[in-house]
């Protein structure tokens, strides 16, 4: 009884103080495909740093097999504005990120939010030239519903990137 009693206590105490109610089904499918629509068309189609701000939480980590671990919202959004920035000039390479149809798997966390799970591919182009595939990676962001309703990225990895053959999608 003492076991049961003790289990319960920690379990109030684990649960968040502003729980908050994660849409279910196809519902939080379509949310989330929301979401992963506006960040990664803030991150490859536009520049707005504040945009971007606004798609991550301030304690958001990023996690990459390429490139390591940014800790910060600060990080990396000033990360992204340099990007911007190297974009501007007119040979620079730009690159566009396509999801892969069918690839997007919804989990939610209740309470929280929710985890995404996918496939994308990564097409470059150097200034006004030709689109080439290049790459393909996986990925997985856990998305959370603050209690204002807004739902912001959490943490994010991205894994498993290998360069693209000119026959096909890779893997």
């Amino acid at each position: 009884m003492f076991s049961v009693a003790l289990s319960s206590l920690f379990l109030l105490a684990a649960a968040p103080a502003e729980a908050v109610k994660i849409p279910e089904g196809a519902v939080l499918e379509k949310v989330i495909a929301e979401r992963d629509a506006a960040l990664f068309g803030t991150m490859f189609d536009r520049c707005e740093p504040q945009t971007l701000a606004d798609l991550v939480t301030p304690d958001m980590e990023f996690y990459h097999d390429k490139g390591g671990r940014m800790a910060s919202r600060a990080v990396f959004v000033e990360d992204y504005r340099r990007s911007c920035q190297a974009k501007l000039a007119p040979d620079a390479w730009r690159s566009r990120r396509e999801l892969v149809p069918g690839s997007m798997k919804v989990y939610p966390i209740p309470g929280f939010g929710a985890v995404e799970e996918g496939t994308h591919l990564f097409y470059e182009r150097k200034g006004a030239g030709a689109e080439s595939l290049v790459g393909r990676a996986r990925f997985s962001l856990l998305w959370k519903l603050d209690p204002d309703g807004q739902w912001r990225m959490s943490r994010a990895f991205s894994i498993d990137h290998a360069a693209v053959s000119k026959g096909g999608a890779g893997r």
